[in-house]
Order: structure tokens, then C-alpha cells, then sequence
């Protein structure tokens, strides 16, 4: 497969296969006129990859989970390991987001969006106490 097939595949877009290439985490192999040749097993890591990226997994986490997907002697503690310390960061951003959702809310309902130049949300933003 050339890279527009494997892209199309794999729901993976050229540019990011390129890049997964750059930094060694698929190696496809070359024809002698220097193109791209994809092998089944190309297009997996490359599925593989893309759903791990789109669960927000880091590229180096991708680059463990790929390690450990490729190696029978793992141990599923090792996986499930990694997937919790994700889940946590998950948590932490949702948390900051909640939070972060819940002041703003504050700020729009206080401010009361008229002609006069007095303005709560602006006062907020400008105070360091804040």
C-alpha cells in the first residue's frame, strides 16, 4: 500500500503517518525509487495508534503501548497501569475544566451585558487577587 491507501485505511491522515515515521514509531519499508511501501502490519500500528491517540494517549504512551501490545511476555498490570495514570489526568482536566466552567459562569451571570462600561468580567480579568 502507498501512503494514500494506508492513510485512508487506517483513518490516519498523511501527515501524521509521516510524522509517526520521523520520530520512530512505524517503519515502512522503500522501494528502490524511494517511496513508501506499507505492509499489513503497517496499517495496524497505524490503526492501533491513531484510536490510542484519539483516547488522548501522549506519544510517548503510544510508544509504551505499542512496546507492550508487541511483546506476549507482558503483563496486563503493566497496561492497565498506564491506562489508569491516563485516566487520572483525564480526571484532573475535567476537574480544572468544571472549575474553570463554574467561574466564568459565575463572571457572565453577574455582568449585566448592557451600555454602561462597568463591567464584572473585566474587573475579574484585571485583578491579580483573582
Amino acid at each position: 500500500m502507498n501512503i494514500g491507501e494506508v492513510a485512508e485505511a487506517a483513518g490516519v491522515p498523511p501527515k501524521t503517518i509521516r510524522y509517526y515515521e520521523e520520530i520512530g514509531l512505524i517503519r515502512p519499508q522503500r522501494g528502490d525509487n524511494g517511496y513508501r511501501h506499507f505492509r499489513e502490519s503497517d496499517l495496524h500500528k497505524l490503526a492501533f495508534l491513531g484510536r490510542a491517540r484519539a483516547l488522548g494517549f501522549s506519544i510517548a504512551d503510544c510508544r509504551v503501548l505499542l512496546a507492550l501490545y508487541e511483546d506476549e511476555a507482558r503483563s496486563s498490570a503493566e497496561v492497565k497501569a498506564l491506562a489508569e495514570q491516563h485516566l487520572a489526568e483525564i480526571d484532573a482536566k475535567i476537574a480544572g475544566l468544571t472549575e474553570m466552567r463554574e467561574t466564568l459562569g459565575d463572571l457572565v451571570r453577574s455582568c449585566a451585558g448592557d451600555n454602561r462600561p462597568d463591567c464584572p468580567i473585566l474587573s475579574s480579568l484585571a485583578d491579580p487577587e483573582s
